[in-house]
């Protein structure tokens, strides 16, 4: 009894401490701003934005005086360095500030930022005085969406009573790197000022310039840019991702983060040599896939966003990966790296099989496109059978680590593993059902899961630390946070005694869960599967407690607007598939959407006790373009589904019930 209370005041006093000390708010047009008081502490912070050419993480902040901090962390995927490895991107860290170049009243300017945004780009508004003027000064920094550049634009607006001149001055500033050093030789680096002007402004007026920095191969043709409009592009493709899969809940917090969510998530896209690849980010890991962030995480959520590029880059990933299936089932590379010229598998298997047939089963069946699951049927097929020759005596799928590469033990046989295998196999059922594959094969697959699912429970089922739960692995001692996987796939048996290990003082922080009891380390995305698990196993208040914690921490708080990977590694990057894995939260775990076929899927609705309705609409999964709206209806639940505007499914159920829709 006393280890509930202190866990419920430690909850509470995370929560309040959060809370209180939130930097950011929620802005009516669905961004976030953090209002800058003179005399605030200084700050900073790092946001990654990314375009098909082009990745910037963008450093930024306020000093003591009020001045704005920025340095450009540019990433140029497709320019080639030497070794050309996981990490060999063109990339450079540059804090040029164009206001050097800009005089007011033949000055130079004082800085205060009043006001910085992020809704997908990034404003900020400043007032610049000198000489008894005030000018106003507002930027607007995004990636371009379809060139290898980032752009800049810069508004001097005359706030004050009296006429001021202002000077700009043209820069353009050309770099080239060491020829020994690029896989195509050297490469041009252009920083430039635009708009160059001598004006006088009257009250009221403005005048706009602009900057970008831009990557080019040695003989490539340089592109003069129009800022704006490649700001109205970079503007467009968020209201498209804002304008399709819409949450709708009582919470304004759970809805923003998800729509940030969907920006960070499909962003991340990189025209390659071998086609359209969505890749991880961070200054480490572009024009490259993983089997475990691309084909686990992110890939099933593309056909539910509907999102043309994420869906291009999922199929390709996976068929990359085919690219591997070989006679004698040795192992699939866990990466495939350098624009699809060469593949990583330093960690050896980690179930890397497991992870590829587990996402491409469930995106075949979300996508709904016949001709793409016969793609990948084949690839499908071949992982089941590797994992099913991976099988140990003990019945459980073994493999050399898992998708943490060595940094903790997973033993010779990991719980991740397994319980992916688990769901593929069930997944292969229904797919394999509507391309009408032999029948004798489907029986084997479901024969084959439910013996999985009684070895995984003989196996890994175990007391660890005083709960009854899992060991992660064979002679595990100590709690991990991928107990929650089994909760993900339906696994339910140890549900209670998982939850109250996964929300115990030993595992949840005030920054999600802990990777191992004991350490310091923590992963956003064991939080974010916990959170989906613990949805899908009916713990619903529990879930939305610890998610409404989480998404204020992330996109409110110190560090916004995205998930983020991990803590010490990698200084907290916006890693780009824990954004897709924040949005599964929702589609699956909250709103219980498990695909059964091209057309149709399992609904089992959680529905806050505080919450009288949440909903999703411009679903597009399944090809189709689907509403799922959910009203508390006494003690009992109202569904309806509206395809294409048309109810097809309206329906009242018990809290917990299941429900079957064909679409």
């Amino acid at each position: 009894m006393k280890k509930v209370v202190l866990f419920i005041c430690l909850v509470f006093s995370y929560s309040v401490g959060i809370y209180a000390q939130q930097r950011w708010h929620l802005n009516q047009d669905g961004g976030i701003s953090w209002e800058v008081k003179s005399g605030d502490n200084a700050h900073s912070d790092h946001i990654e934005m990314s375009g098909l050419k082009v990745s910037t993480v963008v450093r930024y902040g306020v000093d003591d005086e009020g001045k704005f901090l920025l340095n450009r962390g540019m990433v140029w995927p497709m320019l080639r360095t030497i070794p050309n490895d996981t990490h060999a991107s063109l990339m450079r860290k540059l804090g040029w500030n164009p206001l050097e170049n800009v005089l007011i009243n033949n000055a130079q300017i004082k800085e205060q930022v009043r006001r910085i945004s992020l809704d997908g780009t990034m404003e900020v508004e400043s007032d610049l005085s000198t000489r008894q003027s005030v000018v106003g000064l507002t930027r607007i920094l995004f990636p371009s969406t379809t060139q290898p550049m980032f752009c800049e634009k810069y508004v001097l607006e005359n706030k004050g009573n009296k006429a001021v001149t202002v000077e700009i001055n043209q820069v353009k500033n050309v770099m080239t790197t060491a020829a020994e050093k690029g896989v195509n030789g050297s490469y041009r680096i252009i920083q430039a000022l635009n708009g160059a002007a001598y004006t006088s402004l009257q009250p009221g007026q403005s005048v706009s310039f602009y900057a970008y920095t831009a990557g080019y191969e040695q003989g490539e043709s340089e592109v003069t840019p129009d800022i704006e409009r490649e700001l109205s592009k970079r503007q467009a493709f968020i209201q498209e991702l804002w304008g399709k899969l819409v949450l709708n809940t009582p919470d304004p917090v759970i809805n923003t983060m998800f729509a940030f969510a969907k920006i960070r998530g499909a962003e991340s896209i990189y025209d390659t040599a071998c086609g359209l690849l969505h890749g991880p980010g961070g200054e480490s890991y572009y024009a490259a896939i993983w089997a475990n962030d691309q084909a686990e995480y992110i890939n099933p959520f593309f056909p539910f966003l509907g999102y043309d590029k994420g869906n291009q880059s999922a199929l390709n990933a996976y068929l990359q990966f085919a690219r591997f299936m070989n006679d004698a089932y040795k192992p699939l590379p866990s990466s495939i790296i350098a624009e699809g010229t060469d593949v990583w598998g330093g960690a050896g298997d980690r179930g890397d099989a497991a992870m590829i047939a587990y996402g491409a089963s469930r995106y075949a069946l979300e996508r709904g496109s016949k001709e793409e699951a016969e793609q990948l049927w084949p690839l499908i097929e071949w992982c089941l059978e590797y994992c099913h020759r991976k099988v140990n005596t003990d019945g459980v799928v073994a493999s050399d680590s898992d998708e943490l590469e060595g940094r903790f033990p997973a033993g010779d046989a990991n719980l991740c593993t397994s319980s992916l295998y688990y769901d593929a196999l069930n997944s292969a059922v229904y797919l394999g059902k509507e391309l009408k594959k032999e029948g004798k094969f489907l029986k084997q697959y479901a024969s084959q899961a439910k013996s999985l699912k009684a070895n995984i429970e003989k196996y890994f089922g175990a007391e660890v630390e005083g709960f009854q739960t899992y060991q992660y692995y064979k002679g595990n001692d100590v709690l991990r946070s991928w107990i929650c996987i089994p909760l993900t796939v339906n696994i339910f048996d140890r549900k209670e005694e998982t939850v109250r290990a996964l929300f115990s003082p030993r595992l949840w922080t005030k920054n999600g869960l802990l990777t191992q009891a004991g350490s310091e380390t923590f992963w956003d995305r064991s939080t974010l599967y916990a959170l989906r698990g613990v949805y899908a196993c009916g713990e619903t208040e529990k879930a939305t407690e610890y998610l409404k914690f989480y998404s204020g921490q992330r996109l409110l708080g110190e560090h916004v607007p995205y998930a983020i990977e991990a803590w010490p590694e990698g200084n907290q990057r916006h890693l780009s598939a824990e954004s897709g894995l924040y949005c599964r939260i929702i589609t699956e775990g909250m709103f219980g959407i498990r695909p059964t076929g091209f057309k149709s899927f399992v609904l089992t609705p959680r529905l806050p006790a505080e919450w009288n309705q949440m909903s999703l609409h411009k679903i597009q999964a399944f090809g189709s373009s689907f509403d799922v709206e959910i009203q508390r209806a006494g003690e009992k639940l109202q569904v309806t589904v509206l395809n294409q505007g048309k109810v097809c499914v309206k329906k009242t159920i018990k809290e917990g019930d299941s429900l079957m829709v064909k679409l």
